[in-house]
């Protein structure tokens, strides 16, 4: 995958927004958080209003021509303090009219509090870096979907062919690069796949996390569950856990694991029912016997 992607979620980086064709033809600098260009673009929005902070919800790449900052220092100060505080990807300044260089109030509390600032040289048409950019972000999320969906074909060709729940989860663990547990509403494991530190076996990954957290996975763990659970249950048969051994899971491994979990659901219904049917069998027999 394009290493412009964010692939811990549907997203594209910073660095790989400037890449891009309509910011680049503006000749952007960036002035403030050269460091912080791998932070995640969720969407963009364009304003000139002072409290446009109010507005956004975090993870934007904010483009404007500064109408909004004021005159001020303590006004031009505050305005970014407060869009980093709301958590936005960056702020990106049109030179021109309005301002034909940064302040340096901006400038100064961009680097004080983090935040990416980039100023374009030239004129840009800000609808058309906006659409170029969410095409980029839809683009991504759809690459993460095609590989979540790899992992579901895998996981049902392994069925298909014979295999069961113990075949899922090793495809999920090679996927994840985590070791996955199959576990009880109440915590009790039923299977284990993959592979923990320096090739543990991964019930001693599983023992050693449960000693240390009694009632749940720790931080950074993803659980899903997987339906199919009687009455009183939630409608939960089990629950998948992904633990973060090696790296925290990502979003597409909780994708990957939410269509496992659904296959999952079909084998241990098909399991319980022969249970159920062997069980009976065996009443029958008995009864016949006596």
């Amino acid at each position: 995958m394009n290493s412009g992607y964010d692939t811990r979620g549907a997203g594209i980086t910073v660095r790989r927004a400037l890449e891009l064709p309509g910011l680049r033809s503006g000749l952007p600098e960036v002035v403030a958080g050269t460091d912080r260009l791998g932070r995640t673009v969720r969407w963009v929005h364009a304003g000139e209003v002072p409290n446009i902070a109010s507005l956004l919800k975090g993870g934007e790449l904010l483009l404007t021509t500064g109408y909004g900052f004021g005159t001020r220092p303590a006004d031009q100060r505050a305005f970014v303090r407060t869009l980093a505080e709301r958590g936005i990807a960056a702020l990106v300044v049109e030179l021109g009219p309005r301002f034909s260089r940064l302040p340096a109030a901006l400038v100064d509390s961009a680097r004080s509090t983090g935040l990416p600032l980039v100023q374009l040289h030239r004129e840009v048409p800000f609808v058309a870096v906006t659409e170029e950019i969410h095409t980029e972000i839809v683009n991504g999320h759809y690459a993460l979907l095609r590989r979540a969906e790899e992992v579901h074909r895998r996981c049902t060709e392994a069925l298909l062919g014979g295999g069961g729940v113990p075949q899922v989860l090793e495809i999920l663990a090679g996927f994840t690069g985590n070791p996955v547990f199959l576990e009880t509403t109440d915590g009790r494991l039923l299977y284990a796949a993959g592979k923990g530190p320096e090739g543990a076996d991964p019930l001693q990954v599983w023992e050693g996390l449960r000693d240390r957290h009694q009632d749940d996975p720790p931080a950074g763990s993803a659980l899903v569950d997987v339906p199919g659970g009687g009455p009183g249950s939630g409608g939960v048969r089990a629950r998948l856990v992904l633990l973060p051994v090696r790296s925290a899971p990502e979003p597409v491994h909780r994708m990957a694991a939410e269509r496992a979990a659904g296959l999952l659901a079909v084998v241990l219904m098909q399991a319980r029912q022969e249970e159920e049917l062997a069980a009976r069998g065996r009443g029958d027999f008995l009864t016949d016997l006596a």
